[in-house]
């Protein structure tokens, strides 16, 4: 390929609309272009790139046993409805009709459309396991697209789907993808970590994030430096705080004049702000959630989710609030009807004594409030968000946080689907039985963002060698030297037939703006050709990632030292 000839329009200036390195570079180097928002097209350098993460998932998902299909983007919403997720999916779902009135939407996930697929045709435990995949565009209309690739309304993704006989045969598929993963973001050339992470809308009880590490990661994740344990903020366990036992002092109100915040409450009583408990209200399908909370502590939106079951939740509203008794600001456990008001307490605030929260009355809170004396809850168990230093649920040491991109997630869905769907099988004994099935997703388009968010520099992008989008580039310095591009295009064909994927630079530009572009868009080895070069019968090689330049003999055999510095350079 020649750079003259291919459709990659770099920019000088970083674009206003991007946020992130990822979406800067992408746009700077001519990668993508945005169509509307959440949409881009990808360029030839991004679908070079997109394609070489595909190879490496196929090989790493066909040595799994897993078998490549390709389903219909759109689909009917009866199996929706069958499954019961039509109704609770949620805005993120784009529905059409057609010309029939006939719902369908484009398909987010396809664990509905595959499960149904394998009812009609798989009917013996002699058929199972079952692994299938693919690689498809998914369509999720996200109320704030952003980032570029990374959140987006239309996304590539690989989607598996596995159907065994029992638990025990989930397990031994879970594993295969969950170390085909391991194998594949290693081969993409990521810095990455698999957590212990929440199922979300995907359903299940069971599942692993893989989390590229990057600063301007949207997720937190948790780790703990003494052991192997790693979870999602969203996800991760937290033991109950014990705290003494001292003796029930009688309840107490107090007036506190515009005290709204727990730090201004804290203030004003001159109480520590662990000796406080802190009030958030939502409003669900189920009505009011009340979630309390010690006062230093936060609620954990996941967890309050998943303990009262449902899918989405809002700040409730003041009016909300007034009608079930409280009040904005001053809101406490006491004295509300659990009856009509779902009170959720986090574990910990069950083991406090003669704390402070609000009276659920304006300018007033209640002092010396204990547990069981004072209130009942509905629902008592973990809602806190992790914090920096808290102990690790499986070693008690403390844990630490950084930040990363979701570029993959593997899930045990059990027989979610295939009971609600009535996928079955026939046992040895001639009984039905529902299939016991899992699901495994990778962001294709948002493994390439990863990567850039990883391996950048003030002059642009660091491909890892293994998704580059060309490996080497031949830079002739000056075209209109005869010698010099006559060389060059030696080079190339040498290059080229030794099985390298390599592109030459033959634009009549000065030679700081094709060195300008090269850094820019990445390409791994830079092989530089110029008068000055050839008077020493050298050519000059630079690598991207560290900068380092080494003279070649054009005498000697550069093809294969030129091989070795990729070889090398895969392994930095």
């Amino acid at each position: 390929m020649r750079v003259s000839k291919i459709y990659a329009p770099t920019l000088r200036e970083v674009p206003a609309e991007a946020e992130v390195v990822s979406h800067q570079l992408m746009l700077r180097a001519g990668f993508i272009r945005k169509s509307a928002g959440g949409m881009y097209t990808y360029l030839p350098l991004a679908l070079r790139v997109l394609k070489k993460i595909e190879v490496i998932i196929r090989e790493e998902m066909d040595e799994a046993g897993a078998q490549e299909l390709l389903m219909p983007i759109l689909q009917p919403a009866e199996i929706w409805q069958e499954s019961g997720r039509w109704s609770v999916y949620g805005d993120e779902m784009f529905r059409i009709r057609d010309r029939h009135s006939r719902e369908f939407c484009l398909g987010p996930t396809h664990e509905e459309l595959v499960t149904t697929l394998v009812r009609a045709d798989v009917r013996s435990y002699r058929q199972l396991p079952l692994n299938v995949y693919q690689i498809q565009n998914k369509f999720r209309d996200e109320r704030r697209p952003r980032f570029g690739l990374m959140r987006g309304r239309e996304f590539i993704m690989k989607d598996a789907y596995s159907f065994d006989r029992d638990e025990a045969g989930l397990d031994a598929s879970y594993k295969s993808m969950y170390d085909a993963y391991t194998n594949i973001f290693t081969r993409c050339g990521l810095s990455f970590r698999p957590v212990e992470a929440d199922s979300g809308a995907i359903g299940g009880s069971g599942s692993h994030e893989f989390m590229a590490i990057a600063d301007s990661g949207e997720a937190e994740i948790v780790f703990c430096p003494e052991c192997a344990y790693a979870a999602n903020v969203e996800k991760t366990e937290l033991f109950p705080i014990e705290v003494s036992s001292e003796e029930m002092l009688p309840r107490q109100e107090v007036v506190t004049p515009e005290c709204k915040t727990i730090a201004a409450v804290c203030e004003f009583l001159q109480i520590p702000i662990e000796k406080s408990v802190k009030a958030v209200a939502y409003t669900s399908s189920k009505g009011l959630i009340l979630c309390f909370v010690r006062g230093d502590h936060d609620v954990n939106e996941i967890k309050v989710m998943n303990a009262c079951g449902v899918s989405e939740i809002d700040m409730a509203p003041e009016e909300m609030l007034i009608a079930s008794g409280t009040v904005g600001g001053f809101m406490g456990p006491v004295g509300i009807d659990p009856q009509k008001v779902i009170i959720i307490m986090d574990n910990s605030v069950m083991n406090m004594h003669n704390f402070c929260c609000g009276a659920n009355k304006k300018d007033v809170h209640f002092i010396n409030v204990n547990p069981q004396r004072d209130f009942a809850p509905t629902i008592i168990t973990d809602i806190r968000l992790v914090q920096e230093g808290d102990p690790c649920p499986h070693c008690g040491g403390k844990l630490k946080k950084a930040r990363g991109i979701e570029v993959g997630q593997v899930f045990k869905l059990f027989t979610k689907y295939s009971k609600a769907l009535k996928t079955n099988f026939l046992d040895e004994n001639g009984r039905e039985q529902p299939m016991v099935m899992g699901c495994y997703g990778i962001g294709v388009s948002r493994t390439m963002a990863a990567a850039i968010e990883q391996y950048n520099d003030s002059n642009g992008i660091i491909w890892p060698a293994a998704i580059a989008p060309y490996e080497v580039l031949v830079v002739p310095v000056n075209t209109k030297d005869e010698a010099s591009t006559a060389k060059a295009e030696e080079i190339y064909n040498s290059l080229g037939e030794a099985g390298i994927e390599v592109i030459i630079d033959d634009r009549n530009e000065r030679a700081g703006v094709k060195f300008k572009d090269a850094d820019l868009i990445g390409y791994p080895l830079r092989v530089v050709v110029g008068p000055k070069t050839l008077a020493n019968g050298e050519i000059e090689v630079k690598n991207r990632r560290t900068g380092e330049v080494k003279m070649l003999d054009l005498a000697a055999d550069y093809v294969s030292e030129i091989q070795a510095m990729l070889a090398l350079y895969n392994r930095e």
